[in-house]
């Protein structure tokens, strides 16, 4: 007979609006295990499963601390209160997590004063012996709100230990945790039920949650105007122009709780973070957007979806698998997803560096040479360039007519640091393709993606200047003889980085605040990525300055945006790289 022989969580905490899926392993009456779902449109001799999940309510209430939020608080800060800074950001857990967490946490007071809530500064919730007070006896007033249930009283069940009250609120398998459920335990329940009778058979197996936390929120990220204008909510309000995002996501392959040990492991959990991404991703609004470390299935099951839901065409470039041992499904790349009511798809070119290696070692390499300088230059790595016709209007480039084409190139180059020549003949290629483009067709160009190379490098400078000096140390790096002569390395693209945008602006305050979280040596950013082991600039999204420019960028983010002693990814920051927004118009063309 059909019975069940485990069932355990993925994940120990629930959050709000992210997924929960028992691992349930059943015994079939072959006695061989399964994890396949036995449901009742389909019994398994005369048998199938019941599922049930419940909230367990009872007269105690909890608030969460808003550093940790896995943890139940201990303290709150009645500067919040006073501010009226939104109630959940002013729990914590213990005194030491509340002066951890202070230079972040005064930015909150700071920005409410600013509106106008001019109040005392912070103050905790101390007893007479110095001791910190517990503030449970407060939190159901400000947090949990009432204890009521929504559902109806029939399907309430009653103990008689504790005053619990089990509400049901789900009877599939996969439950999502509503903003009802937070600070509350849920209690998941399983059982095999005999098809013909409808009764239940055997005892149920259930498991306990931890308590359910609203999904982190990080400080929102502004647009901020280079020579255009934003609205109220920090969006483009230029006529006639475009936004561009370009996020290196962090592929669940490479989310290891032993690279991201810093991470919580409910926040580095996929089914946690791609609710979260996609969350930031739809937030900004982008026409174009250009995501890098997009697993397969996730693009698939997951990505184009969702995001065809809020309006987005997707397409997709996986990398090649010469080099790669594993799943083939879990192989990342680079996913471009487009407006259709702004843009219409005209064409897409595919570059695999592997078959360009695979040229030029042909063309270049001695036979005795051929195997170590294709170990060499052989890594899966990939670009998607992808040509889009506009479907608005912009007065300063319109010529009656003609039509409004874009290039947008999306790529991630090779990681490794040692092979700053793989990395340099990768972009060099992608330049040499785009080249091509540009002669055939009158085009604006973008390069964006995860270059896997920091502000001045040789890869850098190509982009940037578009040459190499033959001094540059990058070039000793070349045992392959790749990349000689020297003077090969360029290209007539005009390129520029958007965001060296921002040293380019006016004396404002806004400015000033931009200009500190950029390299001035660059004009790139301080960092965008972020790790315990790196912090810099691999990110960037490039433009042809002779036919675009840049209205408008998301502004970056500093050491006080994210908390003290924090790395990415974290709960609220789900990649390790921060997104890269730019808005742009379409302009005639001038000469360089």
């Amino acid at each position: 007979m059909l019975s069940v022989i485990r069932v355990h969580l993925p994940s120990e905490v629930p959050i709000v609006g992210c997924e929960l899926t028992p691992y349930v392993l059943l015994r079939r009456p072959d006695k061989t295990a399964t994890t396949d779902d036995v449901p009742e449109s389909s019994p398994l001799e005369g048998h199938f499963l019941k599922y049930r999940w419940y909230r367990v309510q009872s007269d105690k209430k909890v608030a969460i601390c808003s550093v940790h939020p896995s943890r139940e608080a201990t303290l709150q800060c009645l500067g919040c209160i006073k501010t009226k800074v939104p109630v959940t950001k002013s729990y914590h857990c213990s005194t030491k997590c509340f002066t951890d967490a202070w230079q972040h946490h005064r930015v909150l007071h700071e920005r409410a004063a600013a509106e106008g809530n001019d109040e005392e500064e912070e103050l905790l919730r101390l007893n007479s012996s110095g001791s910190v007070s517990s503030i449970l006896s407060t939190v159901s007033s400000l947090t949990n709100g009432s204890s009521s249930s929504v559902y109806p009283s029939a399907i309430t069940q009653k103990t008689g230990a504790g005053g619990e009250t089990f509400v049901e609120v789900g009877r599939s398998k996969t439950y999502t945790p509503m903003a009802d459920d937070v600070g509350h335990v849920l209690k998941f329940e399983c059982v095999v039920v005999n098809a013909e009778t409808k009764q239940n058979v055997g005892h149920s197996c259930t498991i306990l949650t931890s308590r359910v936390i609203p999904a982190p929120s990080p400080s929102p990220r502004r647009m901020i105007p280079v020579s255009g204008t934003v609205d109220s909510n920090g969006r483009p309000m230029s006529m006639g122009s475009f936004t561009v995002l370009s996020y290196n996501i962090l592929a669940d392959a490479y989310a290891s709780s032993e690279i991201y040990s810093y991470c919580p492991t409910w926040a580095l959990s996929w089914t946690y973070r791609r609710q979260n991404l996609l969350r930031e991703i739809v937030k900004y609004h982008a026409d174009i957007v250009c995501l890098q470390e997009v697993q397969s299935d996730h693009f698939d099951e997951f990505f184009a979806p969702e995001l065809d839901k809020h309006g987005y065409q997707a397409l997709f470039k996986r990398k090649t698998n010469e080099v790669f041992v594993g799943n083939t499904n879990t192989i990342d790349g680079c996913a471009t997803f487009y407006r259709r009511d702004r843009f219409s798809h005209v064409k897409k070119y595919e570059v695999e560096f592997n078959k360009a290696a695979q040229s030029l070692t042909e063309a270049l390499i001695p036979v005795p040479q051929k195997k170590i300088a294709l170990n060499r230059l052989v890594k899966d790595n990939v670009a998607l360039i992808v040509v889009l016709e506009a479907k608005f209007g912009n007065q300063a480039a319109d010529i009656p007519g003609k039509r409004q084409l874009l290039c947008v190139a999306n790529t991630h180059v090779n990681i490794s640091h040692e092979l700053k020549d793989v990395k340099l003949w990768q972009v060099h290629t992608l330049l040499k393709g785009l080249e091509k483009i540009a002669a055939s067709a009158d085009i604006p160009m973008l390069v964006c993606g995860d270059f896997n190379t920091v502000p001045a490098s040789a890869p850098h400078s190509l982009l940037a200047v578009g040459k190499v000096d033959p001094m540059h140390p990058d070039l000793m790096v070349d045992p392959l003889g790749i990349l000689r002569p020297h003077t090969k390395l360029t290209h007539q693209l005009p390129l520029v980085s958007a965001y060296s945008s921002f040293a380019r602006m006016g004396g404002s305050l806004t400015a000033e605040q931009q200009r500190k979280r950029m390299d001035p040596s660059s004009n790139e950013p301080l960092f965008t990525n972020c790790t315990r082991d790196f912090i810099g600039t691999l990110d960037y999204i490039f433009y042809t300055a002779d036919t675009l420019t840049v209205e408008s960028l998301l502004e970056l983010l500093d050491e006080e945006s994210l908390r003290k002693d924090t790395a990415l990814p974290s709960p609220e920051w789900s990649s390790d790289h921060i997104a890269l927004l730019a808005e742009f118009r379409c302009m005639p063309k001038t000469r360089r």
